[in-house]
């Protein structure tokens, strides 16, 4: 096994699905299938965007695609997509974070290895990203957010150097990397409501919904989640609302929620705000997943638009 990079372009001609799948041609297979079983990075590069490095996974197993001669997938391992909480930059103090793309004296090389789609990573390159993208402290970081001079958390277990292997695969520490993102997404404002609750400390109120749950094979991408009040939160895992098939119209349980209780919480448009980056916006196929699964049994009268 080895760590690789992926190259991922947003508007490439590959079908890529970064929680999900990646789409390569034949000259990266010998590549690819030794990160099987193996970490990788995700990065943008530079003609693609700003991004750099901006999310690790694993690679479960691949195939070939079905209908492509000379295509192959990467079927990427449920629940190990993690996008970076801080996108890494290609460069630090003007030498690359990859040794491969560094001249013996550090300088950027040009050319050649610059333009692989698929990069093997040393372990010592793979553990750099991920600790400038994944931080270890990130729980004291979110704690502090908007309280500085809160005492030191209470968690002794918390200030414990863990390797990034481990804290990639710990629950909690997932949950806070997630959190972040999904919230920072929308602009810590309820994807259904509209409102931005923040409590006497200035601390957002607004939680993080996974649309698919991780028990049930749901991703940590943003695309997989929902910045949501409490309240709702609580009515989206219960299957009291959804969202329909044009991603945007809120479906209502109006057998199980009043009226009323729809017309104080839902944004009176009962549409789904959308998040500031068109890339962070719910997958099809997840609320798919959500109204077929959740939704779907709540009801019992088929589903109903909110109004």
């Amino acid at each position: 096994m080895v760590k690789l990079v992926l190259m991922h372009k947003a508007d490439s001609i590959y079908e890529d699905e970064p929680d999900v799948v990646y789409d390569f041609p034949r000259a990266y297979l010998i590549a690819v299938r030794e990160g099987v079983g193996d970490w990788i990075v995700y990065y943008e590069p530079v003609k693609a965007g700003p991004r750099g490095y901006f999310a690790v996974a694993k690679i479960d197993r691949v195939i070939p695609k079905p209908g492509a001669e000379g295509r192959f997938l990467a079927m990427i391992e449920p629940g190990s997509f993690l996008p970076f909480d801080r996108e890494v930059p290609r460069l630090r103090l003007g030498r690359p974070m990859e040794a491969a793309l560094r001249e013996p004296d550090g300088t950027p090389k040009k050319g050649g290895a610059l333009q692989l789609a698929v990069r093997r990573l040393p372990e010592r390159d793979f553990a750099a990203i991920v600790n400038r993208g994944l931080p270890q402290d990130l729980k004291q970081i979110e704690a502090t957010r908007y309280d500085p001079q809160r005492p030191e958390m209470d968690d002794p277990a918390a200030t414990i150097e863990r390797p990034v292997l481990e804290r990639l695969a710990r629950r909690p520490y997932r949950d806070i990397a997630f959190r972040r993102k999904v919230r920072e997404a929308y602009g810590y404002r309820c994807a259904m409501s509209g409102l931005m609750l923040r409590n006497g400390g200035d601390r957002p109120e607004v939680q993080a919904a996974h649309i698919r749950p991780v028990e049930h094979r749901g991703s940590d991408s943003v695309r997989n989640g929902l910045a949501l009040s409490g309240t709702l939160h609580w009515m989206f895992d219960r299957g009291l609302i959804s969202v329909a098939d044009d991603c945007e119209t809120i479906l209502v349980s109006h057998n199980k929620v009043p009226g009323e209780v729809v017309r104080r919480l839902l944004s009176p448009d009962t549409k789904l705000i959308r998040p500031r980056d068109a890339r962070n916006a719910p997958h099809p196929d997840n609320l798919r997943w959500h109204r077929e699964n959740v939704f779907g049994r709540a009801v019992s009268d088929g589903p109903t638009p909110g109004r």
